[in-house]
């Protein structure tokens, strides 16, 4: 387990950092960084503290943690998920060490096989609080800095290789000469993943050039089922609960679409105190048909929530002028024409 200590009024899955650009929810965009990168997700652990659990399964917030790291590195032009295949909320490629279960040096090096780009995110599917924003930062601090990768530490301060941005081309270099020493060890010259078999993370991180970025939230793993009780109760926290129900609910319907929320929950108020409480709903839901039949994006929500405040605001006029007119003054709009009929 990573150490999760709460930073203030922190977004789920968002930097901790005071020069965050992070937005709501967990599957806000990332930040600058360099123009590809490839992903691999390291999912194939045996979960012995959870009991043999399916780990990558569980859910938080409704999301299996799996898709929930997907949605992290949404950005990546190829993810590679080592682990057995199974449905996930977007396509991915898979990959897995041989042997199964050879730990992460293996699984890192069977991922990598299917990767093209110099820059890579390596990350575990066990990290139900790392989002967009943060894999951006990951990436940027790498493009700007000579070195060979850039990872996150926890609370504690200790470092967690697989929350980082590495260079493709030093992890490929390492990984080499680890299975070139390993061999060398055992007196064979068998070149396969084997050589890489059971060896600990640290032997990569310890002959690489690092530079180490604080986030307690983001790298905050789940390894225990109290790690997992913990992370279902922050996402429930007031000033995290709408933004993770949003989160959830657009990966379950498959929409892969930023709106601003503030806009949509001013509508609703707005349709339920000027019309009645079950306008709100009808009214947010409207808003989203007229967009999806304009084939629209952000735009065209807010265009048709303009409109739709708008009519809500002369709806509440309306209702506020009282349904009377006034003392000695005709109900008639004023160019229309007198009643001439004989019996008027």
């Amino acid at each position: 387990m990573t150490a999760y200590e709460p930073v203030g009024d922190q977004r789920a899955g968002s930097d901790p950092a005071p020069d965050s650009d992070a937005g709501p929810g967990q599957d806000s965009a990332p930040g600058p960084g360099p123009a590809g990168y490839d992903a691999v997700v390291l999912a194939g652990g045996a979960a012995r503290r959870l009991g043999g659990a399916d780990k990558p399964g569980l859910r938080v917030g409704g999301r299996a943690l799996l898709d929930r790291v997907l949605a992290a590195c949404a950005g990546a032009r190829a993810t590679v998920v080592v682990a057995e295949p199974r449905p996930t909320a977007r396509p991915v490629t898979w990959a897995r060490e041989d042997p199964p279960g050879g730990g992460p040096l293996a699984a890192l090096a069977a991922g990598l096989r299917h990767t093209a780009a110099e820059h890579v995110l390596v990350v575990s599917a066990d990290l139900p609080f790392l989002a967009g924003p943060t894999v951006g930062r990951l990436l940027s601090a790498l493009a700007a800095a000579d070195a060979d990768g850039v990872l996150l530490t926890d609370a504690d301060g200790r470092d967690q290789p697989l929350v980082a941005a590495y260079r493709a081309s030093a992890l490929r270099r390492e990984l080499a000469a680890l299975a070139r020493d390993d061999r060398a060890d055992r007196g064979t010259r068998a070149a396969d993943a084997a050589d890489l078999t059971g060896l600990p993370l640290r032997r990569l991180t310890g002959a690489l050039r690092l530079i180490r970025l604080p986030d307690a939230v983001a790298s905050f793993d789940c390894d225990t089922w109290d790690d997992i009780a913990t992370a279902r109760a922050r996402i429930r926290e007031h000033g995290h609960v709408l933004d993770e129900w949003i989160s959830a609910a657009k990966d379950e319907l498959g929409i892969d679409l930023d709106v601003d929320t503030k806009v949509l929950l001013d509508l609703a108020r707005d349709a339920a105190h000027g019309v009645a409480r079950p306008a709100a709903p009808l009214t947010t839901f409207l808003v989203g048909y007229a967009a999806g039949r304009a084939q629209g994006g952000p735009e065209a929500v807010a265009e048709a929530a303009r409109k739709a405040a708008a009519l809500a605001v002369r709806w509440a006029e309306e209702t506020a002028a009282g349904p009377a007119p006034a003392q000695g003054k005709p109900d008639a709009a004023p160019d229309a024409t007198p009643d001439t009929r004989p019996d008027a």
